[in-house]
């Protein structure tokens, strides 16, 4: 069986990530594998350019093939932001808790009244070599509580509520969540694209 490298150290998406591609006739490693390898500059402009930059770095670090995502939640009121730089919010090392509290804070403070949100999510595979093998996207819209609810999920999780639901990410059960979250909905096509691969 082929091997993936699924490039994260968060245990969250970890548990999220190999739940959804379980199946695909891939085996799974992560960077929880590999300690010396670091973490490449995220400085590109949208989620695919993360995503690929990620992924290839990842690759050519570890001599396998490696899937990389890069996520961002868009809030109407605040112009769509915090976007892409999500993951650094509220600074280089603040806590899941931390970009919460901010992201409220910054609501707190427009007049707009406006709660619409959108999770999107973007999954790329590269190979040692560098080709970008599949890239995948995921959006998933909802609103944006008040305070946070729930104690699942991770990030933003507790702030966004799907459409369709009455609770937050981190209030809904797991099975329910990786069908109809953003990063699901990219890594459903991911599964499609490792299925059919010849590899797996």
């Amino acid at each position: 069986m082929p091997i993936l490298l699924l490039g994260t150290r968060n245990p969250g998406k970890l548990r999220e990530i190999t739940s959804i591609l379980e199946g695909s006739g891939w085996s799974f490693n992560s960077l929880q594998d590999f300690d010396h390898v670091g973490s490449p500059e995220e400085n590109g402009v949208t989620y695919s350019e993360n995503a690929i930059s990620k992924a290839r770095y990842y690759a050519t670090a570890t001599g396998l093939i490696a899937l990389a995502d890069d996520s961002g939640l868009e809030v109407a009121a605040l112009d769509w932001a915090p976007g892409v730089h999500s993951a650094r919010y509220a600074g280089e090392n603040a806590s899941d808790a931390g970009r919460r509290e901010l992201l409220l804070s910054e609501l707190s403070k427009t007049s707009n009244p406006d709660r619409r949100a959108r999770f999107v999510s973007v999954v790329a595979i590269a190979d040692p070599a560098g080709a970008v093998l599949n890239v995948s996207e995921g959006i998933c819209h909802g609103t944006i509580t008040f305070a946070p609810r729930g104690t699942g999920g991770f990030g933003y999780d507790p702030l966004f509520i799907p459409d369709g639901h009455t609770q937050t990410f981190a209030e809904l059960p797991e099975a329910i969540k990786n069908h109809i979250s953003h990063r699901a909905l990219a890594l459903v096509q991911t599964k499609e694209f490792l299925a059919a691969d010849s590899r797996g």
